[in-house]
């Protein structure tokens, strides 16, 4: 079966369609177009008949002439006496011919003299030899007096129908399908975090149904995200206000190492404050745009050399990528900030091709087992020997990096690296 509705709809019509339409022609073929030839191959046999039975009570003299007009007036057949010499061998039938079969067995019932009939040599005449005792009678009737040859009229009319019925079936079909590619198009879209304020219910009754209940559903979540963005807004301010109040207490109190490390703490706690809320606010507000990917990864590799990481990086494929570029530039950089950490050596590699966009960051560092790298990515956790921390060691680095990855529509995953290490692979649909 085909796996896409519209061919799948199509063969639902054209398939009942096709078969009652070879029904009908196979009735019509089995009785009406064989049964008329047979008729009508039985009438001019009967003629032929006629006209043998007329030579043999002819006088001894046998006038022809008086054979022949009778035959054509009364009967429309063109009689020939030839000689008494054999008959011609029989040529090759035709692989498909009503007529022969036909004709060939009326004639062998009301005749009795060995008979030769030539139905293909002439298109418009059926050529008939009579073997007699001293002749050879030679009788040419009308191929349309011994055949239904008005049969392709009704063989054009059906093909012509059928046609017709695809051509409208292929409009309406086409026409009904196209609102459910817009309604994919646009939940592709909205997963994806791009603008379908353009998007429209039309259609048929069902499918505006299902429009409708999608843009209910967009508007609920973008008031949950308004509304959530909105309180960790809210909680932001007043905790960064306290932590503020602090840093100016700690500033008035002498110097000292209970000083410096109430101050380390406090930091700390500012920064992890920060990876928590971004890590629950997902920073919704940004639109996708076009983003030039090569120039992206360049400026993710500079950053790295910073660290004191030795890194490479190449892309391939067009570079124009619509994605949200500070989000997705958070994402590698989580990515890339990961292997700097336990890494000395790093690459990062871009391919860009018609379906998907996919970066690779491979490193030549310890690694993580394989049962634990889907463990990794879960919020807040922190292994042994984890790699899935950020820089404030919050535990949210792969975290973010792969909610940022599906927001996308497309995922990260942890493999074995070529260098010896972890490899980190991005993969988002274009």
């Amino acid at each position: 079966m085909p796996k896409g509705l519209y061919p799948r709809s199509l063969l639902i019509i054209v398939t009942p369609m096709v078969i009652l339409q070879s029904v009908v022609a196979f009735v019509f073929m089995e009785r009406h177009y064989n049964t008329v030839t047979r008729r009508l191959s039985a009438s001019v046999s009967q003629d032929i008949s006629a006209v043998v039975a007329l030579y043999k009570v002819l006088p001894p003299d046998k006038d022809h002439a008086i054979l022949r007009r009778i035959a054509w007036r009364n009967l429309l057949l063109n009689v020939e006496v030839l000689p008494p010499d054999p008959l011609p061998p029989q040529g090759p039938k035709p692989f498909f011919s009503i007529l022969d079969s036909a004709l060939s067995r009326e004639i062998g019932k009301r005749v009795s003299q060995p008979f030769w009939i030539d139905t293909v040599g002439r298109s418009d005449l059926i050529d008939v030899r009579i073997q007699m005792d001293d002749a050879v009678l030679r009788i040419f009737a009308p191929r349309s007096a011994a055949y239904a040859s008005n049969s392709h009229i009704f063989l054009l009319w059906m093909v012509g129908t059928s046609l017709v019925l695809l051509t409208v079936a292929i409009l309406f079909l086409r026409n009904q399908i196209r609102p459910i590619e817009n309604l994919a198009d646009a939940a592709e879209a909205f997963g994806k975090g791009r603008d379908v304020e353009n998007f429209r219910p039309w259609g048929a009754r069902e499918v505006r149904r299902a429009a409708i209940a999608f843009l209910e559903m967009k508007r609920r979540i973008e008031r949950q995200i308004e509304q959530r963005t909105t309180m960790l807004a809210g909680v932001s301010h007043d905790m960064r206000t306290i932590l503020t109040r602090f840093k100016l207490e700690l500033a008035f109190l002498p110097e000292g190492p209970e000083v410096e490390a109430l101050k380390k703490d406090v930091d700390e706690l500012q920064g992890m404050l920060e990876a928590y809320l971004a890590f629950a606010r997902g920073d919704p507000g940004e639109q996708a745009q076009l983003t030039d990917m090569s120039q992206l990864i360049e400026d993710l590799r500079l950053n790295a050399e910073r660290d004191g990481a030795v890194a490479r990086a190449s892309f391939m494929g067009p570079p124009l990528v619509e994605v949200k570029a500070e989000q997705l530039k958070r994402c590698i950089g989580n990515l890339v900030g990961n292997a700097v950490r336990y890494a000395k050596t790093l690459e990062i590699t871009g391919t860009r091709d018609a379906r998907y966009l996919i970066v690779s960051i491979d490193d030549d560092g310890p690694g993580i087992p394989e049962e634990k790298r889907e463990e990794v990515f879960r919020p807040f956790l922190r292994l042994d020997d984890a790699r899935n921390q950020d820089a404030s060691g919050t535990g949210l680095g792969l975290s973010i990096a792969r909610d940022i990855a599906r927001a996308h529509g497309g995922d990260v995953v942890l493999a074995d690296s070529p260098m010896g290490g972890l490899r980190a692979t991005l993969r988002l649909p274009v």
